[in-house]
């Protein structure tokens, strides 16, 4: 998963400049999802959506920096942990703070915060190698100039930007994190990836790219390949194509291990581009979408979505219907036969295999958001947005207007009703999810 990177943001969905060459293979390889949703317009809440395949309003994580990932969820490395799997993740964690000691990035080391410690060994990870939120994408521990962008004026160029790489509760990761930071955090999958595969366990390894998140700077080598465009541009797209080496080295890796045909490769981002426009280093496109970051029209949810697995899943095919980061935690169940009712909570996410290979025509749920006074829920064709925390919702059909131009709710009353109706009754259960019905000892738990 990468950061902030928008729907119009690689060279397989029509990108004007940027160069994508690994993603746009894995996407000729594999399944494209044409309409692929960020669980939030922002990140950490998608990220819980990722662990979990649930809304993150049902347990806390209402945006960046607010609440954390209970202990009292099941997450996707629990999961499979339980059926012999070793875990890791490696880069943004952004799910709670990583020390209760040492001032850390955000809110790590700072005793107001000492309740949203949760780092990701009390999630079932046998290995982490994250940061709490945001670093550069070049020199990742140091602050470079304030024109890459969400630098703090307090904060001075070539400093120790404060901001640690964690491998355990009181480990600081010290060397190898110079030049891009992509490929800082693949180089320590790639071993992670060639030790189980030595071992014969299966594995599962989650990597969430900082880029292209502010601070966006790119090294000497990525920029030169857009030398005619302008400073910022040369940045941006120079910090994608660098993370794009990083997931072609990823599976060459896999290739050369040969266990590329028995690993299912996900990729997604976690929002739409940030800022309000295109200028100076955000520079990321939604293509036409309306919308940015923080935003629940489309391009702020709307992200690249792409699943490769040789031989399983077909190869250049687009999926229409709409799937989401809720949906990976109910699939990857589904691959390992694993039923997820027995957990007796409620779950946001379909398994995307059937629609994949055509045995089912569409979801059997909509999608529901819910984003500080934003509301939404999208279907099949519908969809309904509020701004004012759901009092009135505005109505788009996707499929013959995906910019949301036409506001169809005065001509449309009874498809606007139902639809207000089932994200009504979502959130009922939301909020129910959210006074910790879900953790009641009735529910069974995943022993670790």
């Amino acid at each position: 998963m990468t950061d902030d990177q928008g729907w119009g943001d690689t060279g397989y969905n029509g990108h004007p400049y940027l160069k994508t060459p690994h993603l746009d293979e894995m996407a000729a390889n594999g399944v494209v999802f044409h309409r692929f949703y960020a669980a939030s317009p922002v990140c950490s809440p998608t990220r819980g959506s990722v662990l979990t395949g649930r809304h993150p309003l049902r347990y806390g994580i209402c945006g960046a920096n607010c609440g954390h990932l209970n202990t009292e969820e099941i997450t996707l490395a629990e999961l499979v942990r339980e059926a012999g799997y070793t875990t890791g993740i490696f880069g943004k964690w952004h799910l709670g703070t990583l020390t209760r000691d040492t001032v850390d990035s955000n809110r790590g080391g700072r005793p107001q915060h000492d309740a949203h410690y949760s780092p990701p060994s009390q999630h079932g990870f046998d290995m982490y190698f994250v940061t709490e939120a945001k670093v550069p994408t070049w020199d990742p521990m140091i602050t470079p100039a304030h024109e890459a962008g969400d630098v703090s004026p307090a904060q001075q160029e070539g400093a120790p930007f404060h901001t640690f790489y964690w491998s355990g509760p009181d480990k600081i990761e010290t060397t190898n994190l110079g030049g891009d930071n992509s490929r800082v955090i693949m180089d320590r999958v790639i071993p992670f990836v060639q030790d189980a595969v030595e071992q014969g366990r299966p594995f599962l390894g989650i990597i969430w790219f900082h880029t292209p998140h502010l601070p966006v700077v790119a090294g000497q080598d990525h920029r030169k390949q857009y030398a005619d465009l302008s400073e910022g541009q040369q940045h941006f797209y120079g910090a994608i194509t660098a993370m794009d080496q990083q997931v072609g080295r990823l599976r060459n890796t896999l290739r050369e291990l040969k266990v590329s045909k028995n690993t299912v490769l996900f990729f997604a981002s976690d929002n739409g581009p940030e800022g309000q426009e295109i200028t100076g280093r955000t520079q990321g496109r939604t293509k036409g979408l309306r919308g940015r970051k923080r935003s629940l029209y489309e391009g702020g949810i709307r992200v690249p979505g792409i699943l490769e697995w040789p031989g399983t899943v077909p190869s250049g095919k687009t999926l229409k219907s709409p799937s989401s980061t809720f949906d990976y935690f109910p699939t990857i169940a589904g691959i390992l036969n694993i039923r997820i009712a027995q957990y007796r909570r409620p779950y946001d996410g379909i398994n995307l295999l059937p629609l994949i290979h055509g045995t089912i025509e569409k979801r059997e749920r909509n999608l529901a958001f819910r984003f500080n006074q934003q509301a939404s829920l999208i279907g099949e064709v519908f969809k309904i947005y509020s701004r004012n925390a759901g009092e009135t919702f505005e109505l788009y059909n996707l499929v013959e207007d995906p910019y949301e131009s036409m506001n169809l709710a005065a001509s449309h009353p009874d498809r606007l009703n139902e639809m207000v109706a089932e994200w009504e009754e979502w959130k009922i259960s939301q909020e129910a999810s959210a006074n910790r019905a879900d953790y009641r000892p009735r529910s069974t738990r995943i022993q670790q």
